[in-house]
């Protein structure tokens, strides 16, 4: 049975999906999703077709025609869930299902886990692997499909898709019934709907934002400048391929800062700073039109094809409007970050520092990291050096065009960069990169003036002496950022009280300030910063801020290791599954 993908029952000799049609009942009160799902493959399947579950129920399998198909269920592997085999003949199969309670990929909250605390909210978080347990599908990248759907659920609630939006109708007194259509294939990783009290405000041409209604006007002030970027994304990488980018704000439990579900993303409310200091994320998300979204990594194997190639697209959105000093700076960060990520993942297993990694047996979600991104944007950096900006614009333009709307593995990159710009590669020694662990001696650096100043302040704290007030006070976020970035693990519980008298970090409307500093504040054992690193983990589930934290507090001692364990039993059943399993891993 060929598998070119170690997360996926798909067998690779067997039909591949094209298309989907899909009715979902939305059962908020006993939290499951009745489904029924019509896979329409690209030829006939020869006597098998294996598909990808995980805890779903499965009520009926039958043909076009209605006529009663024979499946079996393989017992539940802790990874990649349950295959189910169904013995088919056809292009076509009708399977009728309903998810379970503890779906991974769903999250159901309770209307006082909400901003109006009136209505439940659901939605969906697919990303890596458990699109399966939504819908019984080929649940990998390898394979894209094109998908229609119907979304009955509660009348006084709104459903919301990644596709686009077709007419509401009503079904009966208390049901409401909302159409979808995505006429673009895409991986069934980025299939994606929420349903809630939501409301929303046009913020430009081709831009909506959706939130709940108390957090909706200051979502549409926050991202009033999308359809400018969406502009400058045009001009570096072409023409917007999926008509519509609208951005939907999570409850505070989403796991991540963006998921990048094309005509639909979903963002952390911690990007509501009330600044626009925080739309590097937006712009990361959009990025992943063309670089995720349109261009594919054919597995988790080569996941920095996905994040190196948009990493590398959001800086240069970045820089085309905030400048250089803003792009270099924020390079820092994510400098910084990979570094201890590379440190972390050394003392596991270095081989996960790789660009290009064997994932065999392993669970995606379990050796998440800043190196596809990170790690993945330096690479192109490097060979952006190597060739100059406009050569290598020239790369990133055809390699967009010529792989759209497919999936490819790292070979298949390599293979496109030998034939057509062999001198993108020529003198870059790429094992290193690709198969070596940490990073290759010739790792780019990033410097600038102002990060030049940035450091030097932090390194002089270092040696005791204190920074001026003045210059510190006078910072941007993305300074602060790079500041606190720099910074020792720990300071002296005086140096800590001065730094929050003068600042008060620990109570900033921005989250990545806020979490910088509470992570330096907590793993220095500074008593007063307690509750605010309590309360950020009691409400936030960005896995983010949740993996530092929490990191902080167990390595601050045996104190800190009670305070982490305590918090996590308060605050765990806030947490979507994914970032639940994240935190108890840290903090047992």
């Amino acid at each position: 049975m060929p598998r070119l993908d170690p997360h996926s029952y798909a067998d690779d000799a067997q039909p591949s999906t094209v298309r989907m049609n899909l009715q979902l009942w939305v059962d908020v009160l006993r939290s499951v999703v009745r489904g029924e799902i019509t896979l329409h493959l690209d030829r006939p399947a020869d006597g098998t077709l294996d598909l990808d579950t995980r805890d779903l129920a499965i009520e009926a399998v039958t043909s076009a025609s209605g006529a009663p198909l024979r499946f079996e269920l393989d017992a539940p592997d802790l990874i990649l869930g349950r295959r189910l085999r169904v013995f088919l003949d056809d292009d076509q199969v009708r399977i009728v299902y309903r998810t379970a309670p503890h779906a991974s990929a769903l999250q159901w909250l309770s209307p006082a886990q909400t901003a109006g605390q009136q209505h439940p909210f659901v939605f969906t978080q697919c990303q890596a692997i458990h699109a399966r347990s939504v819908l019984p599908c080929q649940d990998t990248p390898r394979i894209r499909a094109r998908f229609s759907a119907e979304l009955n659920v509660p009348r006084e609630l709104t459903a919301v898709m990644a596709a686009a939006h077709g007419p509401r109708q009503y079904a009966g007194d208390d049901r409401a019934v909302y159409q979808f259509d995505m006429p673009q294939p895409i991986p069934s990783y980025l299939f994606a709907f929420a349903v809630g009290d939501l409301a929303s405000i046009e913020v430009g041409p081709r831009s909506k934002v959706y939130a709940e209604p108390s957090v909706v006007e200051a979502a549409a002030w926050e991202f009033a400048d999308i359809d400018p970027l969406l502009q400058r994304a045009e001009a570096l990488f072409g023409p917007y391929p999926w008509d519509r980018f609208d951005v939907l704000v999570m409850p505070p439990s989403f796991p991540y800062g963006g998921m990048e579900n094309p005509r639909l993303t979903f963002v952390t409310p911690a990007l509501l700073a009330g600044d626009r200091s925080l739309v590097s994320v937006v712009a990361h998300e959009l990025a992943h039109s063309w670089t995720g979204n349109l261009v594919t990594n054919a597995s988790m194997e080569h996941f920095w094809l996905n994040e190196g190639f948009t990493v590398y697209a959001e800086r240069r959105l970045v820089e085309a409007q905030y400048g250089e000093p803003t792009r270099v700076l924020q390079a820092a960060v994510g400098r910084a970050d990979l570094e201890l990520d590379i440190a972390r993942l050394s003392e596991v297993d270095p081989r996960l520092t790789q660009l290009r990694v064997d994932l065999t047996e392993r669970d995606p979600d379990e050796v998440f990291s800043t190196v596809p991104y990170e790690k993945g944007y330096l690479f192109l950096l490097r060979l952006e050096e190597n060739v100059g900006r406009d050569r290598f614009d020239e790369m990133l333009r055809r390699y967009i065009e010529r792989f759209r709307f497919t999936s490819i593995t790292t070979d298949d990159l390599l293979d496109f960069l030998r034939v057509e710009f062999p001198d993108v590669i020529d003198g870059v020694d790429l094992a290193p990169w690709l198969d070596g662990p940490g990073l290759p001696n010739d790792a780019p650096s990033v410097r600038s003036d102002r990060l030049n100043l940035v450091i030097d302040l932090a390194h002089r704290w270092r040696d005791g002496h204190r920074p001026p007030f003045e210059v510190l006070d006078g910072f941007g976020p993305d300074e602060w950022q790079a500041f606190l970035g720099t910074l020792p693990p720990t300071l002296p519980a005086d140096e800590c009280e001065w730094f929050e008298d003068r600042f008060g970090l620990s109570t900033s409307d921005n989250a990545e300030l806020r979490v910088g500093w509470l992570t330096v504040a907590a793993r220095s054992n500074y008593g007063p910063a307690f509750d605010a690193v309590e309360s950020t983990l009691m409400n936030t589930g960005r896995m983010k801020y949740l993996r530092p934290l929490y990191n902080a507090l167990v390595h601050a001692g045996p104190i800190g290791k009670a305070r982490a364990s305590k918090i996590f039993a308060a605050a765990e059943q806030r947490y979507h599954p994914v970032a639940r399993s994240l935190a108890k891993r840290i903090v047992q």
